[in-house]
């Protein structure tokens, strides 16, 4: 019988991952279907995938046939259909702070750090991989830098409060990539401190990208 929510993942995806949290803090299971975005050019760019998402990137949820690309979108779809647990505050202004938290990540660093800006610094403006991996680093720290910051006078146990929010979720896959990239994090405790915080926690760990069935 074919699965409610199919979710199109690469597993080092930063992108991938938050929403893998989400779906597993909200007890959805889905089926996974992997999207390799190295192999053979990446096959996020084939004619049926594009149907699916026309900005061919991961990830894609389905549901019920109907897809849903772009990863707040994807939160902002799941906290509709299944409320449970909230991973936004129910207030206005605690739910814009958690939201503000996720686009530092969504909008601040993850896209400038993607397979595609990678290649395209490298095929049109010639950069080396030193200068990819600094340009990485430099984008990683200014967002870092702002979320240690917002995070000081917003953390308790957890990114905002003493909850799981989808903070957390957009945290820990960040810190991940910042980790692989070979980013210096000792500037930024509160940072690890909610990163360390939530790691463990289950939902977390199985959609840890080793854990996935394309992990390589």
């Amino acid at each position: 019988m074919a699965s409610e929510f199919v979710l199109y993942s690469y597993y080092r995806s930063s992108a991938s991952y938050r929403v893998r949290i989400a779906l597993n803090l909200k007890n959805i299971k889905y089926e996974y279907r992997p999207v390799h975005l190295l192999n053979n050019g990446g096959e996020q760019h084939g004619p049926e995938y594009r149907k699916l998402n026309p900005l061919k990137q991961v990830p894609c949820l389905i549901h019920a046939g109907h897809p849903i690309a772009q990863s707040m979108a994807i939160f902002d779809y799941l906290e509709n259909i299944s409320p449970e647990p909230h991973l936004f505050p129910l207030e206005p202004f605690d739910r814009a702070v958690v939201t503000q938290i996720c686009e530092i990540v969504n909008s601040g660093i993850q896209p400038l750090q993607n397979a595609a800006v990678m290649q395209e610094l490298e095929k049109t403006y010639g950069f080396s991989a030193e200068q990819k991996k600094n340009w990485i680093k430099e984008w990683n720290h200014r967002g870092l830098r702002a979320l240690e910051d917002l995070l000081k006078m917003t953390a308790g146990d957890y990114a905002f409060g003493d909850d799981v929010t989808a903070a957390d979720c957009f945290i820990v896959p960040q810190i991940f990539s910042a980790r692989r990239f070979g980013v210096e994090l000792e500037n930024y405790p509160t940072v690890l401190q909610v990163y360390h915080a939530v790691e463990e926690l289950e939902p977390f760990v199985l959609a840890h990208p080793s854990r996935q069935p394309d992990s390589e």
